[in-house]
């Protein structure tokens, strides 16, 4: 009887330790100024570095108009790229068990441009109070809109590259990848959808149904 009573404890265990994982990594928490709880998931921070139009970097120094000339001779040649680092922190929350994460994969909306997605491949280690810090190459054709279109894509990249942050109205989706905790794995796809954070006027990050 004892051997039977073990095993069938040990079975129960097998079949609620991913519901126990995924209530871990559940739930949808805001806590202003320290970062933004979806899914358990914290993006700690989010901004630009290194923007780049052509071969030329761009900072806060470089006027618009000299991005706009940059734009206007290249028409001929039919595209321009504008390339940058999207800036990220992730973390948990305090007294939550270290998480491994086998990557991401992840989509940014900008008002007027593309949508930019890609995948993060490597292994993300999650612990509690202290934040993974990573780099995501985002990038995009400032002549994709023609002549037309080439104000407002021009006053983006500057403004990417003057304020350090994502214009308002961008909205980050990320999709986990398999998540290993509890000595257990949960794949990716069960109970972890993917999380969308929109960015607000003053460069706050709101979650999106």
């Amino acid at each position: 009887m004892m051997p039977r009573l073990v095993f069938a404890r040990f079975r129960r265990w097998r079949l609620l330790a991913p519901l126990c994982l995924s209530a871990l990594l559940a739930g949808c928490l805001a806590l202003p100024q320290t970062g933004l709880f979806a899914f358990r998931l914290a993006v700690t921070s989010l901004g630009v570095e290194e923007v780049r139009v052509g071969p030329y970097a761009v900072d806060a120094r470089l006027d618009t108009s000299d991005i706009m000339s940059l734009a206007l001779s290249s028409l001929g040649a039919g595209s321009l790229p504008v390339q940058a680092t999207l800036a990220m922190g992730l973390g948990l929350p305090v007294g939550m068990p270290p998480v491994e994460m086998s990557g991401f994969r992840w989509r940014l909306d900008m008002p007027g441009v593309d949508p930019v997605s890609g995948n993060y491949e490597q292994v993300v280690t999650l612990t509690s109070g202290d934040d993974a810090n990573l780099r995501l190459p985002v990038a995009f054709d400032l002549l994709a809109g023609g002549r037309e279109g080439l104000g407002p894509m021009v006053e983006l990249a500057s403004q990417l590259a003057r304020q350090g942050e994502l214009p308002a109205g961008s909205e980050l989706a990320i999709t986990p990848g398999d998540l290993r905790g509890l000595g257990m794995t949960l794949p990716a796809g069960l109970l972890t959808p993917t999380i969308r954070l929109g960015v607000g006027e003053d460069g706050s990050l709101i979650p999106r149904g």
